[in-house]
């Protein structure tokens, strides 16, 4: 994190910058909120999202009753200094009228499009650590990385039998199966689908 607090313009505002803060891992935009200098540091020295309140003229954590923090991952300014940009991973939902984000539902926020495959990422990743008795994930991994990965070479197979023979929706669904399981697989071995994007994009670059 290399952001020169130093380099933030809180004088055009008298003394506060708007803050977006975005969820890190879908990139849905969960809430604007505002910071001055002293919000700004404690975030970066808390680890986690400190906004300065309008109409209760102090500083105030999010989550700070509810529990719902954002974790901050990142803060970068914008071209002119005046407006922040946070990313973060947030604990529940940014809204306080328990929505994920303030501008709209979790259908339109957070399970839409390609985000979806992150909060699927997390979900894997609490059944792999609660362990609950009915999660078909937490049984799978409990088989070892050889079922786990024999199962994806199942749904790989299946996926290239429909691509021959079936209907664009077993297609879909053959495909579905496979990402879930390639995700399971990657929780497996600890990689997170996020270095598997970075692959892709470095040989995009090539």
């Amino acid at each position: 994190m290399s952001l020169d607090i130093g380099k933030v313009d809180f004088d055009k505002a008298d003394g506060l910058v708007p803050a977006i803060v975005q969820d890190a891992d879908t990139g849905a935009v969960l809430m604007l909120a505002y910071m001055n200098r002293e919000a700004l540091g404690e975030t970066l020295k808390r680890k986690r999202a400190v906004f300065y309140s309008r109409s209760k003229q102090r500083l105030w954590e999010k989550g700070e009753t509810s529990g719902h923090t954002l974790e901050l991952v990142d803060v970068v300014a914008d071209c002119d200094g005046d407006t922040l940009l946070v990313t973060a991973r947030p604990q529940g939902p940014a809204c306080h009228n328990g929505t994920v984000t303030c501008f709209g539902d979790e259908s339109r926020a957070a399970a839409t499009d390609i985000g979806f495959l992150a909060k699927l990422e997390s979900v894997i990743a609490q059944r792999a650590t609660e362990k609950p008795d009915a999660s078909y994930t937490a049984k799978l991994l409990g088989k070892g990385m050889s079922r786990v990965a024999q199962k994806v070479g199942e749904e790989g197979v299946e996926l290239a039998l429909a691509g021959v023979a079936d209907s664009d929706e077993k297609v879909l669904e053959e495909s579905a199966d496979l990402l879930f399981h390639l995700l399971v697989l990657l929780r497996a071995r600890g990689l997170p689908l996020e270095q598997v994007v970075r692959v892709l994009e470095r040989r995009h670059r090539k």
